[in-house]
């Protein structure tokens, strides 16, 4: 399946299983496994390049485990399907996000008309205060 421009990932790379959600749902919460634990290895996958699996770790943060590997867990909803949906789009959202790559900054220098302003504002600034200074009186 079709991820981000150029990285597809196979189904066999998700692995998912299912658990008791908490909160609302009554009864059937408490008979029904609707909740979803989708696992990916990412350190693992071929289909990732090493620049977006660094990338990809920052941005899991505590959802990345010590062996390289995303779980993110959905219980958003009642039913296992939307969870499961919503697990993948998840993963996938986080990948797209790892794919996008950050200009690189170029320093610049301060015009020479704010280097003036600021030599001015500083120069005005001393005069305030040199004026506040103690009067000699003789």
């Amino acid at each position: 399946m079709l991820v981000a421009p150029g990285i597809r990932l196979a189904e066999t790379e998700l692995q998912e299983s299912f658990l008791r959600a908490g909160g609302p749902g009554g009864q059937n919460v408490n008979k029904v496994e609707t909740a979803v634990q989708l696992r990916f290895d990412a350190a693992a996958s071929p289909n990732l390049p090493q620049w977006v699996k660094d990338k990809l770790k920052t941005l899991a943060g505590r959802r990345w485990t010590g062996d390289g590997v995303i779980v993110i867990t959905a219980q958003r909803h009642r039913t296992q399907e939307r969870n499961r949906e919503d697990a993948r789009e998840r993963l996938f959202e986080l990948i797209r996000e790892a794919t996008v790559r950050q200009a690189a900054r170029r320093p610049t220098r301060p015009t020479l008309g704010s280097q003036k302003r600021r030599l001015e504002a500083k120069a005005t600034r001393s005069g305030v205060k040199r004026l506040r200074g103690s009067v000699d009186m003789d």
